[in-house]
């Protein structure tokens, strides 16, 4: 085997041995820039339970061995940022962009909706890509892209046409992700990179939506939403330079792209990207009275249908349903898809209540500085606790940290502001940031153990989980809170009757309000009437807030409990096997 190095400083190797797929991070399969034909690996990695190997010295050639690790973990970083702001930009600031827009709250979710159905599933098969074609080309293409459709969003000026730049955006940006990893545990020693770059990257990832939030209404004040696409645009221009001056490390590419590839990925796309839009979508046209959301919904279950059927038939297929479908992937599956609903009460719940009691993004900003903290806390702790086999005691502590906070927050009033909540929302952040790094690190070294195409099973089931179950948690608990809301004003009404003195005396209260200016009695008592509707309607949001959180903590105490009964079971089923006398 020899290595030869072209002029653009990358490597290419004649001859690799059959079956050794080096492995630079947990989205890198083996790849390498080169002109010479693709060639095709068989065989299956095997990688130790708490890392990735590093690539053999006598295959791969690092084009910048010279260069310390900091502008690394900067560029990381700064990519990051640039994927989280693009994704939470819309999400979190939905109202303001309501208004620039002129779009009702439905029109205004199809931005969400819009960058979500291409996104969802693309990563998937930018692994094969990155493998067949080279790390180095993909990045730079990658970000040159990003660029591009970050210059569009400046010409944009009605809401149907950020909705379709929305949409391309959503591809775009599909890639920043992967290689943010990538850029973080590029310099990091081989035993290293599960343990400290995991977790680095997703407290990144955890933190962004906080610093978004922190960052939105400045930039908003200062330039309407063109000063957001400029500053988008500048963290992209920052990415290029970072991208273009700091290569990644080039393994041997292989051919990893199949002709029935074509067809399998098309139809998951499909089905996960209409799945996406209905959840995105349907609290707000309701679930059974559009009848086009049934419609994608049967669209999204025929596709992925037909792709586990094309799949379950081929000799190397683009994922791995049968190992997806084994009992130790279901479990870890409905691990991650728990986690991620729980954790929909930081963003789909705790947030939302502020906004519906009429609080601004602006009013926030402490909560949100708070979270960021306590993330960032979080993934320094993972990092110094989480080992091989700790990851059920981790995330045991995680799902009380979860019923502690939901709990805490059940006890909200309408009387209640974010400063109230900086105790509870700090335990929530917290468990998110310490649960996903050691589920990730296992699933990785697993899917690296057992080959290539485990891995691609792997990203679905990781982003299944992340994406699609994040917008399950929002369109559950969303509905949750319009169904209950509805319940607590039926009652709250029932027990007010304009015969009671105490409602009679609060309804006069509320027309004074106006009685400098009105001095038609039957006026001023249609006004003070619709003032009381509304804080009937605001009290009955409070409870059906609380409602949800209180669910929230049950269900986090039971999967709690499971996790205990789990993990006895285990060990007593252990202990049999190794006692004879006992078998």
């Amino acid at each position: 085997m020899r290595t030869a190095i072209r002029n653009d400083g990358e490597s290419r190797t004649v001859g690799a041995p059959s079956g050794t797929i080096p492995a630079t991070g947990p989205a890198a399969a083996p790849v390498a820039a080169n002109d010479d034909p693709p060639v095709r690996i068989a065989g299956r990695a095997e990688v130790p339970a708490d890392a990735i190997p590093e690539p053999p010295a006598a295959s791969v050639e690092n084009p910048s061995p010279n260069l310390p690790s900091y502008p690394y973990f900067v560029a990381s970083a700064l990519l990051l940022l640039t994927q989280g702001f693009g994704m939470n930009m819309i999400a979190g600031n939905l109202p303001q962009l309501q208004g620039a827009y002129s779009a009702t709250q439905n029109e205004a979710a199809w931005l969400i909706a819009a960058y979500l159905a291409p996104n969802v599933s693309l990563s998937i098969a930018l692994v094969k890509v990155r493998n067949q074609y080279g790390l180095r080309r993909f990045a730079e293409c990658s970000i040159l892209f990003f660029m591009l459709v970050c210059i569009l969003h400046l010409f944009v000026t009605d809401l149907s046409g950020a909705i379709a730049v929305r949409f391309v955006a959503g591809f775009a940006a599909a890639p920043l992700s992967s290689l943010g990893f990538l850029y973080m545990i590029e310099k990091l020693p081989p035993e290293k990179k599960l343990r400290y770059g995991i977790p680095a990257a997703l407290t990144l990832i955890a933190v962004m939506p906080s610093l978004t939030r922190i960052t939105f209404p400045t930039l908003f004040d200062l330039g309407g939403v063109h000063g957001l696409y400029i500053f988008e645009l500048g963290l992209a221009m920052a990415s290029f330079g970072a991208i273009y001056l700091l290569p990644l490390t080039s393994p041997p590419r292989i051919r990893a792209i199949e002709r029935l590839d074509f067809i399998s990925y098309p139809l998951i796309a499909l089905g996960l990207g209409s799945m996406a839009v209905v959840l995105s979508t349907g609290r707000l046209y309701w679930w059974f009275e559009a009848p086009w959301l049934g419609e994608l919904l049967v669209l999204s279950i025929v596709c992925l249908t037909l792709a586990i059927v094309i799949d379950l038939n081929r000799e190397q297929p683009f994922i791995d349903f049968r190992w997806l479908l084994s009992p130790s992937m279901l479990h870890f599956t409905a691990v991650l898809l728990l986690f991620r609903l729980l954790l929909t009460e930081q963003t789909a719940a705790a947030t939302n209540f502020f906004l519906v009691l009429g609080l601004q993004s602006d009013q926030l900003t402490g909560l949100y500085v708070v979270i960021a903290l306590a993330a960032v806390t979080g993934g320094v702790a993972c990092a110094l606790l989480n080992r091989p086999g700790r990851e059920p005691y981790i995330h045991f502590v995680c799902l009380l940290l979860i019923a502690v906070g939901a709990f805490m927050d059940s006890h909200a009033t309408n009387l209640t502001r974010p400063h109230d909540i900086y105790v509870s929302q700090a335990l929530m952040a917290l468990a998110s940031a310490m649960f996903l790094p050691p589920a990730m690190a296992k699933g990785i070294a697993e899917a690296f153990k057992r080959g290539p195409n485990h891995f691609l099973t792997f990203i679905l089931v990781f982003l299944a989980t992340q994406n699609i179950g994040g917008q399950l948690g929002s369109a559950v608990f969303g509905t949750m809170i319009t169904l209950r809301e509805k319940f607590h004003s039926n009652v709250l009404a029932q027990s007010i009757t304009l015969t009671d003195p105490v409602v009679a005396n609060r309804l006069s209260q509320l027309s004074a309000t106006y009685g400098h200016r009105l001095t038609d009695r039957a006026l001023l008592n249609v006004e003070g009437t619709s003032m009381l509707a509304q804080q009937i309607t605001r009290e009955a949001n409070v409870l059906a807030y609380n409602d949800v959180f209180v669910l929230i903590a049950a269900l986090s105490l039971f999967a709690a409990i499971c996790l205990v009964l789990h993990l006895a079971f285990d060990t007593i089923r252990i202990r049999t096997q190794q006692d004879p006398a006992t078998a």
